[in-house]
């Protein structure tokens, strides 16, 4: 069974950081993209930031740039966010996507993380 597990989310404070993992199994992990996408309370679901596994190509949203750094682990078939100087805007429920390379469209996503920024 394909499987996509995000976890790491919690509460921080302005400021603060924050590292997302998402565990993927079920699916040849280096032929895929991993995206991070995100929604907040009364908004639509955005995407943050995602890797293509096999390259390491990358891309951010503006929001985040200089912010959260992506990065893969083809050994443990996971891919981390890591979040620093965190802003009540980035409150969100995270998640994780999985699709080819040659489409846009995402064929796999699992469960998110909530991630709260507040004081």
């Amino acid at each position: 069974d394909v499987q996509l597990q995000a976890f790491g989310g919690g509460l921080v404070q302005p400021g603060g950081y924050l590292r997302l993992s998402c565990a993927a199994s079920g699916f040849t992990f280096g032929d895929y993209v991993i995206g991070w996408f995100r929604q907040a309370p009364g908004k639509e679901r955005d995407g943050v930031s995602c890797i293509k596994i096999r390259d390491g190509d990358i891309y951010y949203t503006n929001s985040v740039k200089g912010r959260f750094t992506i990065s893969r682990d083809n050994a443990k078939n996971t891919v981390s966010l890591q979040m620093n100087n965190l802003k009540p805007e980035d409150t969100a429920v995270y998640y994780c996507r999985a699709r080819r390379p040659v489409t846009p469209v995402y064929d796999f996503w699992g469960q998110g993380t909530e991630v709260t920024v507040s004081s």
